[in-house]
Protein backbone atom coordinates (compact mmCIF):
# COMPACT_ATOMS: atom_id res chain seq x y z
CA UNK A 1 0.00 0.00 0.00
CA UNK A 2 1.26 3.68 -0.93
CA UNK A 3 -0.22 7.50 0.30
CA UNK A 4 -1.79 9.20 -2.31
CA UNK A 5 -0.12 11.82 -3.90
CA UNK A 6 3.19 10.11 -5.01
CA UNK A 7 3.06 10.95 -8.19
CA UNK A 8 6.45 10.84 -10.75
CA UNK A 9 6.74 13.42 -13.11
CA UNK A 10 5.83 13.30 -16.79
CA UNK A 11 8.74 11.87 -18.91
CA UNK A 12 7.88 15.41 -21.50
CA UNK A 13 6.55 17.38 -19.52
CA UNK A 14 7.87 20.71 -22.02
CA UNK A 15 5.93 18.71 -25.00
CA UNK A 16 3.08 18.06 -23.09
CA UNK A 17 2.30 22.08 -22.28
CA UNK A 18 3.85 23.02 -25.64
CA UNK A 19 0.59 20.99 -27.34
CA UNK A 20 -1.88 21.63 -24.63
CA UNK A 21 -5.12 23.00 -26.57
CA UNK A 22 -6.50 26.45 -25.98
CA UNK A 23 -9.99 27.24 -25.19
CA UNK A 24 -12.04 26.55 -28.67
CA UNK A 25 -8.31 25.68 -31.06
CA UNK A 26 -7.40 22.02 -31.65
CA UNK A 27 -3.83 21.35 -30.13
CA UNK A 28 -1.17 21.30 -32.65
CA UNK A 29 0.75 18.21 -31.75
CA UNK A 30 0.66 14.62 -30.08
CA UNK A 31 2.30 14.34 -26.98
CA UNK A 32 3.66 11.46 -24.67
CA UNK A 33 3.70 11.03 -20.91
CA UNK A 34 5.08 8.78 -18.51
CA UNK A 35 4.35 7.91 -14.42
CA UNK A 36 5.49 5.00 -13.07
CA UNK A 37 1.95 3.39 -13.41
CA UNK A 38 0.99 4.56 -16.73
CA UNK A 39 1.66 5.76 -20.21
CA UNK A 40 -0.27 8.78 -21.55
CA UNK A 41 -1.07 9.69 -25.41
CA UNK A 42 -2.20 13.39 -26.02
CA UNK A 43 -3.65 13.16 -29.68
CA UNK A 44 -5.80 15.64 -31.06
CA UNK A 45 -8.40 16.44 -28.29
CA UNK A 46 -8.16 13.15 -26.52
CA UNK A 47 -6.04 11.40 -24.51
CA UNK A 48 -5.31 7.68 -24.05
CA UNK A 49 -4.36 6.11 -20.52
CA UNK A 50 -2.39 2.92 -20.67
CA UNK A 51 -1.09 0.66 -17.71
CA UNK A 52 1.88 -0.68 -17.55
CA UNK A 53 2.90 -4.37 -16.71
CA UNK A 54 3.97 -3.52 -12.85
CA UNK A 55 3.54 -5.10 -9.96
CA UNK A 56 4.61 -2.45 -7.37
CA UNK A 57 3.14 -4.51 -4.30
CA UNK A 58 0.38 -1.92 -3.59
CA UNK A 59 -0.67 -2.85 -7.21
CA UNK A 60 -0.01 -5.74 -9.63
CA UNK A 61 -1.27 -4.71 -13.48
CA UNK A 62 0.84 -7.79 -15.03
CA UNK A 63 -1.97 -9.18 -16.47
CA UNK A 64 -4.38 -7.97 -19.44
CA UNK A 65 -7.24 -8.75 -17.30
CA UNK A 66 -5.99 -7.06 -14.70
CA UNK A 67 -5.38 -4.11 -16.26
CA UNK A 68 -8.67 -3.78 -17.95
CA UNK A 69 -10.27 -3.97 -14.34
CA UNK A 70 -8.33 -1.24 -13.49
CA UNK A 71 -9.27 0.52 -16.35
CA UNK A 72 -12.47 -0.18 -15.69
CA UNK A 73 -12.41 0.91 -12.27
CA UNK A 74 -10.56 4.68 -12.75
CA UNK A 75 -13.31 5.40 -15.44
CA UNK A 76 -16.37 4.85 -13.20
CA UNK A 77 -14.39 6.19 -10.23
CA UNK A 78 -13.97 9.56 -11.72
CA UNK A 79 -17.46 9.59 -13.71
CA UNK A 80 -18.16 10.88 -9.90
CA UNK A 81 -16.58 13.84 -10.21
CA UNK A 82 -15.54 14.44 -13.98
CA UNK A 83 -18.44 12.64 -16.42
CA UNK A 84 -18.00 14.17 -19.53
CA UNK A 85 -14.28 13.94 -19.01
CA UNK A 86 -13.93 10.60 -18.88
CA UNK A 87 -14.93 9.12 -22.18
CA UNK A 88 -14.90 5.27 -21.74
CA UNK A 89 -12.78 2.63 -22.29
CA UNK A 90 -10.89 1.63 -25.69
CA UNK A 91 -8.90 -0.53 -26.81
CA UNK A 92 -5.06 -1.21 -28.40
CA UNK A 93 -5.10 -3.91 -31.01
CA UNK A 94 -2.04 -5.53 -32.50
CA UNK A 95 -1.23 -7.06 -35.67
CA UNK A 96 0.10 -10.48 -34.70
CA UNK A 97 -3.31 -11.03 -32.85
CA UNK A 98 -2.15 -10.66 -29.18
CA UNK A 99 -4.96 -9.56 -26.83
CA UNK A 100 -6.36 -6.25 -26.89
CA UNK A 101 -4.96 -4.01 -24.68
CA UNK A 102 -7.53 -2.03 -22.43
CA UNK A 103 -6.93 1.61 -22.15
CA UNK A 104 -8.86 4.88 -20.34
CA UNK A 105 -10.34 7.33 -23.00
CA UNK A 106 -10.72 10.88 -21.71
CA UNK A 107 -11.09 14.44 -23.52
CA UNK A 108 -8.07 16.51 -23.50
CA UNK A 109 -7.71 19.13 -21.26
CA UNK A 110 -5.77 22.58 -21.53
CA UNK A 111 -2.32 22.37 -19.66
CA UNK A 112 -3.01 26.24 -18.74
CA UNK A 113 -6.13 25.71 -17.16
CA UNK A 114 -4.56 23.49 -14.47
CA UNK A 115 -5.52 25.26 -10.90
CA UNK A 116 -1.57 24.43 -10.04
CA UNK A 117 -0.47 27.11 -13.10
CA UNK A 118 -2.96 29.46 -11.94
CA UNK A 119 -2.07 29.45 -8.53
CA UNK A 120 1.36 29.63 -9.80
CA UNK A 121 0.64 32.60 -12.09
CA UNK A 122 -0.92 34.61 -9.25
CA UNK A 123 -4.58 34.67 -10.63
CA UNK A 124 -7.52 35.13 -8.40
CA UNK A 125 -9.48 31.54 -8.01
CA UNK A 126 -11.90 32.28 -5.35
CA UNK A 127 -14.87 31.83 -7.84
CA UNK A 128 -13.54 28.21 -8.82
CA UNK A 129 -12.67 27.75 -5.37
CA UNK A 130 -15.87 28.20 -4.32
CA UNK A 131 -17.38 25.62 -7.64
CA UNK A 132 -14.79 22.87 -6.25
CA UNK A 133 -16.15 23.11 -2.65
CA UNK A 134 -19.60 22.93 -3.70
CA UNK A 135 -19.17 19.92 -5.94
CA UNK A 136 -17.00 18.14 -3.09
CA UNK A 137 -19.34 18.95 -0.64
CA UNK A 138 -22.22 17.54 -3.00
CA UNK A 139 -20.66 14.42 -3.50
CA UNK A 140 -19.63 13.84 0.16
CA UNK A 141 -23.41 14.23 0.92
CA UNK A 142 -24.41 11.53 -0.98
CA UNK A 143 -21.23 9.11 -1.19
CA UNK A 144 -21.42 5.69 -0.43
CA UNK A 145 -20.99 5.06 3.08
CA UNK A 146 -20.82 1.57 5.39
CA UNK A 147 -18.74 -0.67 7.69
CA UNK A 148 -15.68 -0.25 5.90
CA UNK A 149 -15.72 2.56 4.98
CA UNK A 150 -16.28 4.06 8.43
CA UNK A 151 -13.67 1.74 9.72
CA UNK A 152 -11.13 3.90 8.01
CA UNK A 153 -12.44 7.01 9.89
CA UNK A 154 -11.66 5.79 13.40
CA UNK A 155 -9.10 7.15 15.31
CA UNK A 156 -7.18 3.75 15.66
CA UNK A 157 -7.17 4.02 11.91
CA UNK A 158 -5.77 7.48 11.48
CA UNK A 159 -2.74 6.79 14.53
CA UNK A 160 -2.00 3.58 12.54
CA UNK A 161 -1.63 5.67 9.36
CA UNK A 162 0.67 8.52 11.16
CA UNK A 163 2.42 5.53 12.98
CA UNK A 164 3.39 3.97 9.57
CA UNK A 165 4.86 6.94 8.10
CA UNK A 166 6.73 7.84 11.31
CA UNK A 167 8.49 4.58 10.61
CA UNK A 168 9.14 4.78 7.44
CA UNK A 169 10.58 8.48 7.55
CA UNK A 170 12.46 6.95 10.41
CA UNK A 171 13.79 4.17 8.32
CA UNK A 172 14.87 6.41 5.33
CA UNK A 173 16.97 8.61 6.82
CA UNK A 174 18.13 9.90 10.01
CA UNK A 175 19.73 13.31 9.75
CA UNK A 176 17.74 14.58 6.64
CA UNK A 177 15.18 17.38 6.23
CA UNK A 178 12.65 16.19 8.06
CA UNK A 179 14.60 14.70 10.82
CA UNK A 180 14.76 18.23 12.80
CA UNK A 181 11.24 18.46 13.54
CA UNK A 182 10.13 14.38 13.70
CA UNK A 183 10.33 14.11 17.45
CA UNK A 184 8.03 17.50 17.73
CA UNK A 185 5.34 16.35 15.43
CA UNK A 186 5.24 13.06 16.91
CA UNK A 187 4.51 14.29 20.28
CA UNK A 188 2.15 16.91 19.28
CA UNK A 189 -0.15 14.10 16.79
CA UNK A 190 -0.35 11.34 19.60
CA UNK A 191 -1.46 14.21 22.04
CA UNK A 192 -3.80 15.29 20.38
CA UNK A 193 -5.30 12.29 18.64
CA UNK A 194 -5.03 10.97 22.20
CA UNK A 195 -7.09 13.16 23.94
CA UNK A 196 -9.79 13.21 21.32
CA UNK A 197 -11.64 9.26 20.37
CA UNK A 198 -14.89 10.89 21.36
CA UNK A 199 -14.17 13.55 18.12
CA UNK A 200 -13.36 10.97 15.93
CA UNK A 201 -16.27 8.71 17.14
CA UNK A 202 -18.92 11.36 16.71
CA UNK A 203 -17.60 12.19 13.52
CA UNK A 204 -18.45 8.39 11.87
CA UNK A 205 -22.18 8.99 13.68
CA UNK A 206 -22.41 11.95 12.15
CA UNK A 207 -21.85 9.98 8.52
CA UNK A 208 -18.52 12.28 7.83
CA UNK A 209 -16.37 9.63 6.73
CA UNK A 210 -16.98 8.79 3.35
CA UNK A 211 -15.87 6.91 0.18
CA UNK A 212 -14.42 10.16 -1.50
CA UNK A 213 -11.55 11.76 -3.84
CA UNK A 214 -8.76 10.33 -2.07
CA UNK A 215 -5.79 12.61 -4.08
CA UNK A 216 -7.44 16.12 -4.35
CA UNK A 217 -4.54 18.28 -5.66
CA UNK A 218 -4.09 21.37 -7.71
CA UNK A 219 -2.64 19.72 -10.73
CA UNK A 220 -5.82 18.17 -11.52
CA UNK A 221 -8.15 20.15 -11.37
CA UNK A 222 -8.81 21.60 -14.52
CA UNK A 223 -10.40 25.35 -14.44
CA UNK A 224 -12.85 25.64 -17.39
CA UNK A 225 -15.17 28.30 -18.56
CA UNK A 226 -18.37 25.96 -17.91
CA UNK A 227 -16.97 25.07 -14.43
CA UNK A 228 -13.75 23.00 -12.90
CA UNK A 229 -13.56 19.09 -13.73
CA UNK A 230 -11.77 17.29 -10.86
CA UNK A 231 -9.67 14.52 -12.31
CA UNK A 232 -7.38 11.75 -11.02
CA UNK A 233 -9.16 10.28 -7.84
CA UNK A 234 -7.23 7.37 -6.43
CA UNK A 235 -8.51 4.27 -7.79
CA UNK A 236 -6.10 1.44 -7.05
CA UNK A 237 -6.89 1.28 -2.88
CA UNK A 238 -10.34 1.59 -2.05
CA UNK A 239 -9.49 2.03 1.94
CA UNK A 240 -7.15 5.19 1.04
CA UNK A 241 -10.14 6.68 -0.77
CA UNK A 242 -12.80 5.89 2.39
CA UNK A 243 -11.76 9.44 4.56
CA UNK A 244 -13.55 11.68 6.79
CA UNK A 245 -14.66 14.38 4.37
CA UNK A 246 -12.79 17.16 5.85
CA UNK A 247 -9.73 14.67 5.36
CA UNK A 248 -10.10 14.69 1.98
CA UNK A 249 -11.08 18.79 1.26
CA UNK A 250 -8.12 19.26 3.74
CA UNK A 251 -5.84 17.84 0.63
CA UNK A 252 -6.77 20.29 -1.06
CA UNK A 253 -6.10 23.52 0.83
CA UNK A 254 -2.71 21.81 1.88
CA UNK A 255 -1.56 21.56 -2.25
CA UNK A 256 -2.61 25.30 -2.40
CA UNK A 257 -0.98 26.13 1.29
CA UNK A 258 2.38 24.55 -0.39
CA UNK A 259 2.13 26.21 -3.82
CA UNK A 260 2.00 29.45 -1.60
CA UNK A 261 -1.83 29.99 -1.46
CA UNK A 262 -2.23 29.85 2.38
CA UNK A 263 -5.12 31.83 2.44
CA UNK A 264 -6.46 30.69 -1.13
CA UNK A 265 -6.46 27.04 1.35
CA UNK A 266 -8.24 28.59 4.27
CA UNK A 267 -10.40 30.17 1.80
CA UNK A 268 -11.38 27.01 0.15
CA UNK A 269 -11.73 25.23 3.76
CA UNK A 270 -14.25 27.66 4.90
CA UNK A 271 -16.57 27.64 1.76
CA UNK A 272 -16.39 23.84 2.41
CA UNK A 273 -17.82 23.81 5.59
CA UNK A 274 -20.47 26.31 4.82
CA UNK A 275 -21.83 24.34 1.61
CA UNK A 276 -21.44 20.54 4.13
CA UNK A 277 -22.69 22.31 6.87
CA UNK A 278 -19.72 20.45 9.28
CA UNK A 279 -19.09 21.61 12.68
CA UNK A 280 -15.79 20.46 12.61
CA UNK A 281 -13.67 22.49 14.53
CA UNK A 282 -11.04 23.88 13.84
CA UNK A 283 -8.62 21.59 15.27
CA UNK A 284 -9.38 18.92 13.55
CA UNK A 285 -9.31 21.00 10.04
CA UNK A 286 -5.30 21.37 11.29
CA UNK A 287 -4.95 18.15 12.18
CA UNK A 288 -5.90 16.83 8.60
CA UNK A 289 -3.81 19.70 6.89
CA UNK A 290 -1.03 18.69 8.75
CA UNK A 291 -1.30 14.77 8.11
CA UNK A 292 -1.05 15.65 4.48
CA UNK A 293 1.57 17.54 4.45
CA UNK A 294 3.56 15.30 6.28
CA UNK A 295 2.70 12.66 3.80
CA UNK A 296 3.51 14.83 1.14
CA UNK A 297 7.07 15.34 2.82
CA UNK A 298 7.67 11.90 3.22
CA UNK A 299 7.23 10.88 -0.68
CA UNK A 300 9.85 13.90 -1.26
CA UNK A 301 12.21 12.24 1.39
CA UNK A 302 11.50 9.11 -0.67
CA UNK A 303 12.34 11.21 -4.15
CA UNK A 304 15.32 12.72 -2.52
CA UNK A 305 16.70 9.85 -2.24
CA UNK A 306 16.29 9.02 -5.55
CA UNK A 307 18.05 12.10 -6.60
CA UNK A 308 14.73 14.29 -7.46
CA UNK A 309 16.44 17.63 -7.53
CA UNK A 310 14.35 20.07 -5.27
CA UNK A 311 12.81 16.93 -3.09
CA UNK A 312 15.24 17.78 -0.22
CA UNK A 313 13.97 21.10 -0.05
CA UNK A 314 10.71 20.09 -0.60
CA UNK A 315 10.45 17.71 2.13
CA UNK A 316 11.71 20.16 4.46
CA UNK A 317 9.10 22.77 3.49
CA UNK A 318 6.04 20.31 3.98
CA UNK A 319 7.59 18.93 7.21
CA UNK A 320 7.69 22.77 8.26
CA UNK A 321 3.87 23.21 7.26
CA UNK A 322 3.27 19.91 9.10
CA UNK A 323 4.90 21.12 12.34
CA UNK A 324 2.65 24.94 12.06
CA UNK A 325 -0.62 22.97 11.61
CA UNK A 326 -0.01 20.44 14.58
CA UNK A 327 1.10 23.35 16.43
CA UNK A 328 -2.19 25.44 15.89
CA UNK A 329 -4.38 22.63 16.25
CA UNK A 330 -3.47 21.27 19.98
CA UNK A 331 -5.93 21.61 22.10
CA UNK A 332 -6.00 23.92 25.54
CA UNK A 333 -7.50 24.97 28.49
CA UNK A 334 -7.33 27.98 29.84
CA UNK A 335 -7.66 29.68 32.80
CA UNK A 336 -8.40 33.06 33.74
CA UNK A 337 -9.04 34.03 37.28
CA UNK A 338 -8.72 36.71 39.77
CA UNK A 339 -10.67 38.80 42.11
CA UNK A 340 -13.61 40.72 41.36
CA UNK A 341 -12.29 44.03 39.51
CA UNK A 342 -9.81 42.37 38.51
CA UNK A 343 -10.88 42.26 34.64
CA UNK A 344 -10.80 38.49 34.63
CA UNK A 345 -14.10 38.30 32.19
CA UNK A 346 -12.76 41.34 30.13
CA UNK A 347 -9.90 39.60 28.84
CA UNK A 348 -11.50 36.03 29.07
CA UNK A 349 -14.12 37.32 26.13
CA UNK A 350 -11.27 39.03 24.18
CA UNK A 351 -8.97 36.28 24.85
CA UNK A 352 -11.69 33.72 23.39
CA UNK A 353 -12.58 35.81 20.76
CA UNK A 354 -8.66 36.42 19.34
CA UNK A 355 -8.32 32.99 19.52
CA UNK A 356 -11.97 31.66 17.96
CA UNK A 357 -12.52 29.42 20.98
CA UNK A 358 -14.84 28.76 23.72
CA UNK A 359 -16.12 30.96 26.34
CA UNK A 360 -17.24 29.36 29.87
CA UNK A 361 -17.78 31.57 32.82
CA UNK A 362 -18.38 30.64 36.30
CA UNK A 363 -20.94 33.29 36.68
CA UNK A 364 -23.49 32.00 33.99
CA UNK A 365 -22.97 28.43 34.94
CA UNK A 366 -23.87 29.32 38.49
CA UNK A 367 -27.13 31.00 37.46
CA UNK A 368 -27.55 28.54 34.91
CA UNK A 369 -27.69 25.72 37.68
CA UNK A 370 -30.13 27.73 39.34
CA UNK A 371 -32.45 28.47 36.73
CA UNK A 372 -32.51 31.94 36.84
CA UNK A 373 -31.25 34.36 34.05
CA UNK A 374 -27.74 35.18 33.92
CA UNK A 375 -28.37 39.07 34.24
CA UNK A 376 -30.37 38.43 37.29
CA UNK A 377 -29.06 39.75 40.54
CA UNK A 378 -28.31 36.86 43.06
CA UNK A 379 -26.16 38.86 45.29
CA UNK A 380 -25.53 38.15 48.77
CA UNK A 381 -22.73 38.15 51.53
CA UNK A 382 -20.07 36.88 51.10
CA UNK A 383 -20.37 33.02 51.40
CA UNK A 384 -23.60 33.07 51.56
CA UNK A 385 -27.07 32.48 49.16
CA UNK A 386 -25.76 31.37 45.49
CA UNK A 387 -21.85 31.57 46.60
CA UNK A 388 -21.72 29.23 49.75
CA UNK A 389 -18.59 26.40 49.50
CA UNK A 390 -21.34 23.94 48.34
CA UNK A 391 -22.44 26.00 45.02
CA UNK A 392 -19.20 26.74 44.37
CA UNK A 393 -17.87 23.39 44.48
CA UNK A 394 -21.09 22.08 42.11
CA UNK A 395 -20.24 24.97 40.06
CA UNK A 396 -16.80 24.32 38.99
CA UNK A 397 -17.58 20.62 38.64
CA UNK A 398 -20.35 21.45 35.78
CA UNK A 399 -17.84 24.31 34.52
CA UNK A 400 -14.71 21.47 34.17
CA UNK A 401 -17.47 18.69 33.03
CA UNK A 402 -18.79 20.95 30.37
CA UNK A 403 -14.89 21.67 29.43
CA UNK A 404 -13.97 18.31 29.39
CA UNK A 405 -16.69 17.41 26.77
CA UNK A 406 -15.33 20.41 24.71
CA UNK A 407 -12.13 19.34 24.80
CA UNK A 408 -12.73 15.86 24.24
CA UNK A 409 -14.66 16.89 20.75
CA UNK A 410 -11.45 19.05 20.09
CA UNK A 411 -12.49 22.65 21.12
CA UNK A 412 -10.23 24.81 23.07
CA UNK A 413 -11.55 26.36 25.95
CA UNK A 414 -10.88 29.69 27.80
CA UNK A 415 -12.57 28.80 31.86
CA UNK A 416 -13.41 32.62 33.47
CA UNK A 417 -13.82 32.02 36.92
CA UNK A 418 -11.84 33.32 39.78
CA UNK A 419 -9.76 30.64 40.54
CA UNK A 420 -8.93 31.07 44.47
CA UNK A 421 -9.40 27.36 45.42
CA UNK A 422 -6.37 25.54 44.94
CA UNK A 423 -8.52 21.66 44.81
CA UNK A 424 -10.09 23.50 42.32
CA UNK A 425 -7.19 24.24 39.98
CA UNK A 426 -6.27 20.79 41.09
CA UNK A 427 -9.43 19.64 39.29
CA UNK A 428 -8.33 21.65 36.35
CA UNK A 429 -5.16 20.66 35.42
CA UNK A 430 -6.59 16.73 35.69
CA UNK A 431 -9.11 17.50 33.37
CA UNK A 432 -6.51 18.57 30.92
CA UNK A 433 -4.38 15.35 31.57
CA UNK A 434 -7.20 13.10 31.10
CA UNK A 435 -8.34 15.34 27.61
CA UNK A 436 -4.57 15.27 26.70
CA UNK A 437 -5.10 19.21 26.45
CA UNK A 438 -2.39 21.81 26.94
CA UNK A 439 -3.04 23.83 30.16
CA UNK A 440 -2.16 27.42 30.29
CA UNK A 441 -3.28 29.48 33.73
CA UNK A 442 -3.58 33.68 33.81
CA UNK A 443 -3.84 35.63 36.97
CA UNK A 444 -5.28 38.88 36.31
CA UNK A 445 -4.06 41.24 38.70
CA UNK A 446 -4.42 45.00 39.53
CA UNK A 447 -4.24 47.32 42.70
CA UNK A 448 -6.90 47.02 44.81
CA UNK A 449 -8.39 50.58 44.63
CA UNK A 450 -8.75 50.47 40.68
CA UNK A 451 -10.50 47.29 41.33
CA UNK A 452 -12.58 49.12 43.91
CA UNK A 453 -13.12 51.86 41.88
CA UNK A 454 -14.41 48.90 38.97
CA UNK A 455 -16.35 47.64 41.16
CA UNK A 456 -17.98 50.63 42.78
CA UNK A 457 -19.06 52.32 38.90
CA UNK A 458 -20.07 48.95 37.53
CA UNK A 459 -23.11 48.52 36.34
CA UNK A 460 -25.65 45.94 36.04
CA UNK A 461 -24.47 42.23 34.92
CA UNK A 462 -23.86 38.74 35.13
CA UNK A 463 -21.33 39.13 38.11
CA UNK A 464 -22.83 40.45 41.60
CA UNK A 465 -19.58 40.86 43.38
CA UNK A 466 -19.40 44.26 45.46
CA UNK A 467 -15.88 46.06 46.83
CA UNK A 468 -16.87 44.17 49.92
CA UNK A 469 -16.75 40.97 48.43
CA UNK A 470 -14.02 41.88 46.82
CA UNK A 471 -12.22 42.80 49.90
CA UNK A 472 -13.38 39.81 51.55
CA UNK A 473 -11.67 37.35 49.11
CA UNK A 474 -8.30 39.40 48.78
CA UNK A 475 -8.07 38.70 52.32
CA UNK A 476 -8.18 34.71 51.74
CA UNK A 477 -6.75 34.48 48.29
CA UNK A 478 -4.06 32.14 48.37
CA UNK A 479 -0.87 31.97 46.38
CA UNK A 480 -1.33 30.98 42.39
CA UNK A 481 2.77 30.02 41.32
CA UNK A 482 1.53 28.16 38.21
CA UNK A 483 0.03 31.19 37.10
CA UNK A 484 1.11 33.74 34.57
CA UNK A 485 0.35 36.93 35.74
CA UNK A 486 -1.12 40.03 33.84
CA UNK A 487 -1.49 43.47 34.10
CA UNK A 488 -4.94 44.19 33.60
CA UNK A 489 -4.34 47.64 35.24
CA UNK A 490 -3.92 49.19 31.29
CA UNK A 491 -5.59 49.25 28.13
CA UNK A 492 -7.27 45.95 27.78
CA UNK A 493 -4.92 45.18 24.24
CA UNK A 494 -2.11 45.34 26.37
CA UNK A 495 -3.68 42.84 28.86
CA UNK A 496 -4.72 40.44 25.60
CA UNK A 497 -1.01 40.87 24.41
CA UNK A 498 0.40 39.64 27.60
CA UNK A 499 -2.41 36.38 27.37
CA UNK A 500 -1.25 35.15 24.01
CA UNK A 501 2.62 35.21 24.89
CA UNK A 502 1.55 33.15 27.62
CA UNK A 503 -0.87 30.65 25.39
CA UNK A 504 1.28 28.93 22.68
CA UNK A 505 0.98 27.56 20.01
CA UNK A 506 -2.62 28.80 19.87
CA UNK A 507 -2.20 32.92 19.88
CA UNK A 508 1.20 32.38 17.46
CA UNK A 509 -0.48 33.03 14.37
CA UNK A 510 1.76 29.54 13.26
CA UNK A 511 -1.17 28.70 10.20
CA UNK A 512 -3.69 30.24 8.40
CA UNK A 513 -6.57 30.86 10.30
CA UNK A 514 -9.24 28.39 9.87
CA UNK A 515 -12.29 29.32 11.63
CA UNK A 516 -16.10 28.15 11.24
CA UNK A 517 -17.84 30.04 7.96
CA UNK A 518 -21.21 30.21 8.57
CA UNK A 519 -21.19 34.05 9.48
CA UNK A 520 -19.47 34.89 6.10
CA UNK A 521 -20.51 35.68 2.98
CA UNK A 522 -20.08 32.92 -0.06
Amino acid sequence: MTEPGLHEPCADVSALRSSAPRDGEPPSRAAVCETHTATLFFVGDRAYKLKKPVDLGFLDYTTVAARRAACEREIALNRRFAPDVYVGLGEFHSPDGESPEPLVVMRRMPEERRLSHLVRAGAVVDDVLRSIARQLAAWHAHAPRGRDVEEQGTRDALSARWEASFAQVRALTTDGPVAGCLTEIERLVRRYLAGRKRLFDTRIEQGQVVDGHGDLLAEDVFCLDDGPRILDCLEFDDHLRYVDGLDDAAFLAMDLEQLGAGEAAAYFLARYGEYSGDLAPPSLWHHYVAYRAFVRAKVSVIQARQGAPNAEAAARRLASMALRHLRTSAVGLILVGGLPGSGKSTLSGALADRLGVTLLSSDRMRKELAGIPADQSAAAGYGEGLYTPEWTARTYAALLDRAAALLSAGESVVLDATWTDAAQREAAMCVAERTSADLVALHCQVPGELSTARLSTRGPGISDAGPDIATAMAAEEPPWPEAVPVDTSGPLESAVTQALAAVRPWGSGQAPVFRRPYSEPA
